[in-house]
């Protein structure tokens, strides 16, 4: 059963991606230990897992792609640090737990995000140290690493959304936030997989355009969820965006539609990722396991 099978898969990863944080020792041990925290949280552990499951796929080998998969994973949490924030979302709650502003104060939580984000890169350069590294891979994975996550990936979003609560705007618009906030992590993450295997370009191409396509359903699906699911199941409040403002792809296109989309964009990921000249059976079963999620 494929969820299972993730399920196993996340355990696994937790394991490999927690050797990487820092001892909580020293006069700075307080925003190391909000780093534990909010890294320790649970969740999904998608990124990390579409990332090496991407690796996988082009035949990748060995552990140069760890550092990567726990970087990625602390750039998305910091992320997520940043996005409870009082001046942003205000969330209290996150995977079920209270929030690092809310255990640790503003201030500390602000500084732990910051934290997480520096300190991924300088845990993703220790692939650098791996007996299998081919150094202009890890180059162009950093490059990847470096971009995706910033003002013309993730952070764009988050401006965007910013920017735009509290007004009408229409699916362009959107589809805009979506693409960013969230199809660029993923895309991150394939990526670097890809890449790190020693995929061709075009192949690493192939791969960012299945990861944007399922960053937007993924993300259209969280606004299906927010209005059809409980606090007690996703861990974390419901119907928070409409509070807030913000339009959702359900204020858009409405629910039904929105559920047909989310199969549309997942299946056109699929057909790509089918159309490669490799196979990872696991990879596309998780990537068609997210059209039926419930949290």
């Amino acid at each position: 059963m494929i969820e299972t099978r993730i399920a196993a898969q996340a355990k696994d990863i937790e394991e490999r991606i927690y050797a990487f944080l820092p001892e909580i020792a020293g006069n700075q041990k307080i925003v190391i230990d909000a780093m534990h925290y909010t890294f320790k949280a649970g969740g999904k552990r998608l990124r990390p897992m579409l990332m090496e499951e991407t690796f996988r796929l082009f035949g990748g080998e060995g552990k140069v792609v760890e550092p990567f998969m726990a970087a990625i994973e602390m750039i998305h949490t910091y992320s997520l640090v940043h996005d409870d924030l009082p001046a942003l979302d205000n969330d209290d709650y996150r995977r079920g737990r209270k929030t690092a502003h809310i255990v640790y104060g503003e201030d500390m939580a602000i500084l732990a995000g910051d934290a997480l984000l520096n300190y991924a890169f300088e845990t993703a350069c220790k692939a650098l140290d791996a007996e299998d590294a081919d150094p202009l891979r890890v180059a162009k994975a950093l490059r990847v690493l470096s971009s995706k996550p910033g003002i013309f990936g993730m952070i764009g979003g988050q401006v965007a959304d910013v920017a735009w609560t509290g007004q009408q705007i229409n699916l362009e618009q959107l589809l805009f936030i979506h693409k960013l906030k969230t199809s660029a992590l993923i895309e991150c993450s394939m990526m670097i997989g890809a890449i790190l295997a020693g995929a061709a370009d075009d192949q690493v191409a192939a791969v960012e355009k299945i990861a944007g396509n399922i960053g937007i359903a993924f993300q259209i699906q969280d606004d299906i969820l927010d209005v059809t699911s409980t606090t007690e199941e996703l861990g974390k409040p419901v119907g928070s965006d409409e509070e807030q403002g913000k339009v959702t792809y359900i204020a858009l296109k409405g629910l039904e539609q929105a559920k047909e989309d989310v199969e549309s964009y997942t299946m056109e990921a699929i057909e790509t990722l089918d159309g490669l000249p490799y196979e990872n059976t696991f990879l596309r079963e998780l990537l068609l396991s997210l059209i039926h999620r419930s949290k």
